[in-house]
């Protein structure tokens, strides 16, 4: 088996059915089967990628610390309103060390996907405009350009399985995709951690390196991942091999998760990363492409499809975010739709 991490140009999937687009289709299926990463180029022109784009987005992180305290999710400030979406400060002595932001859809499309009865659905707290001139607008450029990619990956791994090439449109669209910031600093902190979890620490190809980002597999359909040119996220292969997810300029990196797994029978696979640390630090802006609250996750009509008890993605996430160092503790503030 080949441990490599795929490179695929998928400028084929933005247009009309060719035998190129099919070519890209099938190199997408096999990547996501195995290993479950690969890097893609070929946007559109309107998709804002490379290192000018991360950088405007980026700017957040030179905000004086009272106006990002003002951002915080309640967890972290009581008296905040927002418990979703919002800023997550440094948590120190855990074996992911990461600070930033998680916006939500309203970002793109404003109030019309609030939503007062469903938490997940909640307002992203913003900065006033005068503080970040232009960046609210750049942000929701860079959504909708993720929501773009996104979209036509998954109608390649629609028409990789034979079902119609917009099967998944409806249960994503203006779904809870989540658009992170993420800071990863040097870790001053690893003495308390390896107290907590020694694994901290790990071997790789002949050196000794602390943990930034906890090995784990993402809990949903797909991740876009822009990288800014700091080594040090890995992909762990069928082999039980680490290799690294290399940042390139003008690319993405993208990964699976759970719920796609399962909903397309083990047919893509998500696949375990994580994030080392190179003795510098680490800035990262994920995209995940996540389906509406209420869209139902059942059996697809595949051949051979293992049935399974149908459920509500909201349901799923808030059980499955709540996981989380960020989140512990909140489980119970939102009911399953679905009992």
């Amino acid at each position: 088996m080949d441990a490599s991490i795929p490179f695929i140009d998928i400028k084929p999937l933005f247009g009309d059915a060719t035998g190129e687009r099919d070519r890209i289709d099938g190199e997408i299926m096999a990547a996501a089967a195995a290993p479950g990463f690969l890097l893609v180029s070929g946007f559109p022109p309107e998709v804002p990628i490379g290192p000018k784009a991360r950088a405007e987005l980026l700017r957040l992180f030179r905000l004086p610390q009272p106006q990002i305290r003002k951002l915080w999710r309640r967890k972290f400030d009581p008296s905040q309103p927002n418990l979703y979406r919002g800023w997550f400060p440094l948590q120190t002595g855990f074996l992911t060390s990461k600070e930033g932001i998680d916006l939500g859809a309203d970002v793109a499309y404003g109030p019309s996907v609030v939503r007062s009865d469903d938490l997940l659905c909640e307002a992203t707290p913003l900065p006033p405009e005068d503080a970040l001139p232009g960046w609210r607008e750049s942000v929701a450029a860079y959504y909708r350009g993720m929501e773009r990619v996104s979209q036509a990956l998954m109608r390649a791994i629609a028409r990789g399985m034979g079902l119609t090439e917009r099967y998944f449109d409806q249960a994503f669209d203006r779904g809870l995709s989540t658009l992170r910031l993420i800071r990863y600093p040097i870790r001053g902190d690893t003495h308390l951690a390896a107290e907590r979890d020694p694994s901290v620490w790990v071997n790789h190809s002949g050196g000794r390196y602390y943990v930034t980002g906890a090995p784990h597999v993402d809990s949903g359909f797909l991740t876009l991942l822009a990288q800014d040119g700091v080594a040090g996220l890995q992909a762990r292969h069928r082999n039980g091999q680490w290799l690294g997810v290399p940042p390139i300029e003008s690319g993405l990196a993208v990964n699976f998760g759970k719920v796609l797994e399962r909903w397309c029978q083990g047919r893509i696979k998500a696949t375990e990363h994580r994030v080392i640390g190179t003795g510098l630090a680490r800035m990262s802006i994920p995209f995940f492409y996540e389906a509406r609250a209420d869209a139902e996750i059942g059996p697809l009509p595949l051949a051979g499809a293992v049935p399974f008890e149908p459920f509500f993605y909201g349901d799923h996430l808030w059980a499955t975010t709540t996981k989380f160092v960020e989140f512990q503790g909140m489980e119970a503030l939102r009911k399953p739709r679905r009992g």
